[in-house]
């Protein structure tokens, strides 16, 4: 697999040049230095030495730009070594510190022959231009005097962008990005640590000329700048590394694809985008607890990253969901290997703290260029790939365009998806909810609706599936729940008491801080809890009872209302049903509306109704459209009616306009014929 790149590997070539350069460069430095040798034969000279290795052996680890490095005080003493006693000696210090501590680590032989070379390279640099502005190193007198100033400062110059350079070529052939552009994005952090230490040279040397124990003070503005160093670096790694597992987060992996794309544009390579979802991840988080849900997201990084070649890009991107980069593909081919590898490494069994869990994962592809050309298109398409997978159980999946068969609008919609949760696009409409033996309204349910500068209103039953492939659905719940309970307590402050109900999606219906949101949220408007009413389908309790149960329990102990929606559609009885703590149900329009016409219908919404009473369950009717439907509810004993004959969805103001017109504290005859038909509503 990548044949071709592997013949073709610049990393190797461009290593191998810079050790041949630094070969030529140290025998140079040998051969010039030897007259000189007499200078590094000195007790000053040796302390430099003994400080470079120190500075070796206890660096600082650090992480810039995703890849690991260290900050050490090797080249501030080994640039005061060439201050004073010419290359020669700074060559000894760096080799001999440098040859020690990786001979200790046990690093690769081209690992150690490359940092030598680099450092001779930047060596040579630095004392060609120190040769060239001053008379440095002097035998005799003093080592640096105020005319030497400006050569030093631009050998110092001369030492970090060679040094810097070098380092970062390799660094960004790596990450497969321009040199230039790597160097402008760390300019900081290296300006930060290595040129501030490069700095402190000069320091060293006057300190060591005027008293040599005087070195030892330096060591606190050397642990600052290391400390400073390290800090700056921490801040910008934690701003693009996901805390649990290290790996770049979502803001890293956007920039990694767009890099790729360009290379890609100009290179004419293929570039591959994963989105990877760990299936039921979520039971394993709920059933043994987030210390042994984080284990694993630990182990499955850790997994992924060895599985992947150091040129790819492994992210998490929030949850159970990774991301994956492969910055240069032959063919498709390629990228379903790696998917077939990285699942094969998922599959086998994780031993976490003595308890053996097996796991699996569902991996969606889409190439570039032809998939799309822009980020957000391949990461949406790879999702789409990704869910198919899922749900035909295959394990991974390519995209096509088949399995989005209105791809330009769902790709629009899933584009724009976040801006209209943080821009307000996303607006509540209020549907009444009466008493079928008053007319008093009792409550709204709150429905979502998108006003989309295109495509102008889309309902949720088209959005919100959007919301959950995307990983929005968390931020969208929030926001609805958010508005819905703001609204309440406008109603309250203007003598207005009702409830009102959201919809909850499966995905939010099992995540263990809405529990801790909610509260939040109550809060913070000032609302009771017995005035939100969360809506369940009926299929979702169904699909996991016991997980269902589990959640709702904790739901129930906020005080909420809950109810089943769409009861009757699904594989559940009211039998079912009465181990949960559910207070509600709510029968599904498709009974209610056939129910004047079909006796089997209107049989089963009489048992219902007489089977939820004896449970201690309130019903609501779905779908009343007619004034015959109403009173035969009516006499059915029903307890509450919603639809369109009380009224459709209206936005909040209209809303409130038709509560305050029908009163929600006295007994009102039964409303007006109001059926609307045909609305998207």
């Amino acid at each position: 697999m990548f044949a071709r790149a592997a013949k073709l590997d610049p990393l190797n070539s461009y290593v191998s040049a810079v050790i041949a350069v630094g070969a030529v460069c140290a025998l140079g430095i040998v051969i010039d230095g030897v007259g000189e040798f007499s200078l590094a034969l000195t007790p000053e000279i040796a302390i430099f030495a003994l400080c470079a290795f120190i500075g070796d052996f206890l660096p600082l680890k650090v992480f810039t730009r995703g890849a690991e490095g260290e900050i050490t005080t090797s080249t501030c003493f080994a640039f005061a070594a060439l201050l004073a006693a010419g290359p020669l000696a700074a060559l000894i210090a760096l080799v001999a510190a440098n040859l020690i501590v990786d001979a200790f680590r046990r690093k690769a032989a081209q690992k150690v022959a490359f940092n030598v070379a680099q450092y001779a390279i930047s060596v040579a640099a630095a004392a060609m231009v120190l040769k060239a502005t001053t008379g440095m190193p002097r035998p005799d007198g003093p080592h640096l005097e105020p005319s030497d100033l400006a050569g030093v400062m631009l050998a110092i110059a001369a030492f970090f962008v060679v040094n810097s350079t070098l380092v970062a070529t390799v660094i960004a052939l790596v990450q497969r990005t321009r040199v230039l552009r790597y160097l402008i994005d760390d300019i900081f952090n290296q300006v930060a640590t290595g040129g501030l230490l490069l700095g402190l040279a000069p320091v060293v040397l006057l300190a060591a000329d005027f008293f040599l124990p005087a070195i030892a003070l330096l060591f606190l503005p050397l642990y600052a700048v290391h400390r400073g160093g390290r800090d700056a670096i921490a801040k910008q790694h934690q701003a693009l590394h996901d805390a649990l597992t290290g790996l770049p987060n979502r803001e890293l992996f956007r920039d990694r694809i767009d890099q790729a794309v360009s290379r890609s544009r100009r290179d004419g390579d293929a570039a591959v985008v994963m989105i990877m979802d760990l299936d039921h991840f979520k039971e394993i988080n709920d059933t043994l607890g987030h210390h042994m849900g984080d284990l694993l997201l630990q182990e499955v990084s850790r997994r992924l990253r060895v599985a992947l070649r150091d040129s790819d890009t492994v992210a998490r991107l929030g949850g159970d969901e990774f991301g994956i980069l492969l910055p240069r593909v032959d063919t498709t081919e390629d990228g379903t290997t790696v998917a077939q590898n990285l699942l094969a490494h998922l599959r086998e069994p994780f031993v976490l703290e003595g308890m053996r869990l097996e796991i699996d994962a569902s991996v969606g592809l889409a190439l570039h260029p032809l998939h799309g050309e822009d980020n957000e298109t391949l990461q949406q398409r790879a999702d789409i790939a990704m869910y198919s997978a899922k749900q035909s159980g295959r394990g991974f999946a390519v995209f096509e365009a088949e399995l989005d068969r209105h791809s330009p609008r769902r790709l629009a919609l899933a584009g724009g998806m976040r801006v209209a949760i943080n821009e307000g696009q996303i607006q509540l409409y209020y549907q009444p909810k009466a008493d079928l033996r008053t007319g008093r309204i009792m409550g709204v349910e709150a429905l979502a609706r998108w006003d989309h500068p295109e495509f102008g209103i889309v309902g949720p039953s088209e959005f919100v599936p959007i919301a959950e492939q995307t990983g929005l659905i968390t931020p969208l719940t929030s926001f609805v729940l958010d508005a819905a309970i703001r609204q309440v307590r406008t109603w309250n402050d203007s003598g207005l008491e009702l409830s009102v109900a959201v919809n909850l999606s499966a995905r939010s219906f099992l995540d263990t801080q809405l529990a801790v949101e909610i509260p939040r949220l109550l809060a913070r408007w000032d609302v009771e809890a017995e005035q939100l009413e969360l809506e369940i389908t009926e299929s979702m309790l169904m699909t996991d009872p016991a997980r269902a149960e589990a959640t709702l329990t904790r739901l129930s102990q906020i005080g909420l209302t809950l109810s089943v929606d769409d009861f009757g559609t699904g594989y559940s009885s009211l039998a079912n049903l009465k181990r949960l703590p559910v207070d509600v149900i709510k029968i599904d329009k498709s009974f209610v509306m056939e129910m004047a016409v079909d006796a089997s219908d209107a049989a089963i919404v009489r048992s219902t109704i007489d089977l939820a009473h004896n449970l201690g369950l309130k019903v609501v009717a779905e779908g009343v459209e007619s004034e015959d439907a109403w009173r035969q509810l009516e006499t059915l004993g029903c307890d509450f009616a919603q639809g369109y004959y009380l009224s459709r969805p209206l936005p909040a103001e209209a809303a409130t306009r038709l509560i305050r017109e029908r009163g929600t504290g006295r007994d009102v005859p039964p409303p007006a014929l109001r059926v609307v038909r045909g609305l998207a509503l």
